[in-house]
């Protein structure tokens, strides 16, 4: 409810007049505990003591009376909504054109039932505000209702996860590194949307609550916030699901883009996420933020890759940064001969060649580095020679690496866990385009990466086995792909 558009519409509804049921499901929680002065608001009607105490005491009284206490209990209740009114109004609501009847048990599901069949005959708009408790009656969620948002299978009796993981997960990375640059630099602060702890911020927030910063679920108004900090000279970090910073892409262009702010918007749940969905895939983050003027877009390989870039993003100062990383445990070097790669450090705008091979480069981006490392090595046992280059940047390119890597070989790859239409693979496309005329009249590529389409719920491994996105379906596609052009 604290989001803009919310308002919007109850705002839109009053003045239409029509015929409308709004239930609000208060239970001071959206995923983290709500904030903000609405939701002040709701919990002081929830808890006004006069209103209780004058309810509990009229009761009380009328109980007392024989023969007639109970049916005039009754029929007081029915005009409990009234007395309610007059004590402590819904004015927000009233004023906004609705007639507005709460608060009310959530959990009693006749007593709503009811309530709702009665107002369902009423004229006009009609707010009802229903409190519940998150987890309710199972004591475990109750305590840590944040916590219970969204869990992995578990031991009912004691909570315990039932396989709980071992790795990292980026978002633990990116939570250590934001303390560690906030220990080092005070300029630094950190915005969420109401996911402090889903995106790793819960131990920034307790030791840094005066440059915290929880907005609510209104990414809109957080990017608008992290505009004033950095005119202010702070450093944001804005941590958002990339699914969700779509909802801000106006004042991404507007108050931080045009002015050159050096905002770093750090994308978790950059991909695919698995059983979420289509709604919570982040797969439209490269393209819709590439085409935006003085933009730089980073994705890391792994874990020690995205602290890099953090620290290269925070030391910048010079526009906007978007560092996209995913969900799930970091990739780890241990399956492969990369962790004989010594990597370079970040530079503005440079890849990382980590292979190099003649018959086909794989150009990656972000998660899709190690797969393409170990596909490379697989195809190499077959004698395919493959080179593989982490691009790093998205925007700008590496075109001086990728153009002479290009030259070396039959065949480009171009790899990404984001949509394929204007995203990683188009900037590739773009920039072999932009070549053409001169020393490069041909370069065989082929971009693969997330089609056209919603993607639907499944585990992270067998949405990308079925898009192609696999080691296995990577080093199929090489072959087709050699055996048609050089039989």
């Amino acid at each position: 409810l604290v989001s803009g558009m919310a308002f919007e519409a109850l705002n839109h509804a009053g003045h239409l007049k029509d015929d409308l049921i709004v239930i609000l499901n208060d239970n001071q929680m959206s995923i983290s505990p709500t904030v903000g002065a609405l939701s002040r608001h709701l919990n002081k009607i929830i808890s006004n003591p006069f209103y209780n105490r004058v309810r509990d005491d009229i009761e009380l009284l009328i109980r007392k009376m024989p023969k007639v206490g109970e049916r005039m209990i009754r029929c007081v209740k029915r005009v409990d909504e009234g007395l309610k009114n007059l004590l402590v109004p819904g004015l927000l609501f009233e004023e906004m054109g609705f007639r507005y009847f709460g608060p009310l048990d959530g959990h009693n599901i006749r007593g709503l039932i009811q309530i709702i069949r009665n107002i369902s005959r009423m004229k006009g708009p009609v707010f009802l505000h229903v409190v519940t408790q998150k987890g309710k009656d199972y004591k475990i969620a109750e305590s840590d209702p944040a916590k219970w948002h969204a869990s992995t299978p578990f031991c009912i009796e004691t909570g315990e996860v039932k396989k709980p993981s071992t790795s990292k997960s980026y978002t633990q990375v990116f939570g250590k590194k934001a303390v560690a640059l906030a220990e080092k630099n005070r300029e630094v602060a950190a915005i969420t949307a109401a996911m402090c702890d889903g995106t790793g911020l819960v131990e920034f927030s307790e030791k840094f609550p005066d440059r915290f910063f929880d907005v609510g679920i209104a990414e809109e108004h957080g990017v608008s916030f992290a505009a004033g900090l950095a005119k202010k000279g702070m450093t944001p970090l804005v941590a958002i699901y990339s699914t969700f910073l779509q909802r801000a892409h106006d004042q991404i262009i507007h108050d931080v883009a045009l002015q050159a702010l050096p905002v770093v918007f750090c994308l978790d749940r950059a991909g695919l996420v698995g059983e979420d969905g289509p709604t919570h895939h982040g797969v439209f983050d490269i393209s819709y933020l590439r085409k935006i003027p003085g933009m730089t877009l980073m994705a890391p390989r792994d874990g020690r890759e995205l602290e890099e870039m953090l620290d290269y993003a925070v030391s910048r100062k010079k526009g906007p940064i978007a560092v996209r990383y995913p969900r799930g445990a970091v990739a780890e070097e241990t399956d492969c001969r990369l962790k004989e790669v010594t990597p370079p450090p970040i530079r503005h705008g440079r890849a990382e060649i980590l292979r190099h091979g003649k018959d086909v480069l794989f150009v990656a981006y972000g998660s899709m580095v190690y797969t393409a490392f170990e596909a490379a090595e697989l195809l190499e046992k077959e004698g395919v020679e493959a080179a593989v280059l982490n691009a790093r940047f998205a925007k700008p390119l590496d075109e001086e690496t990728i153009l002479a890597m290009a030259r070396d070989t039959k065949f480009v790859f171009t790899l990404e866990e984001g949509t394929l239409l204007g995203g990683f693979g188009s900037a590739v496309l773009e920039l072999f385009q932009k070549e053409s005329a001169g020393i490069l009249p041909s370069i065989r590529t082929k971009t693969l990466g997330i089609p056209d389409q919603f993607i639907e719920h499944g585990k992270r491994e067998m949405l990308l086995d079925s898009l192609g996105l696999s080691v296995d379906k990577i080093k199929s596609e090489v072959f087709q792909i050699l055996e048609k052009d050089y039989a």
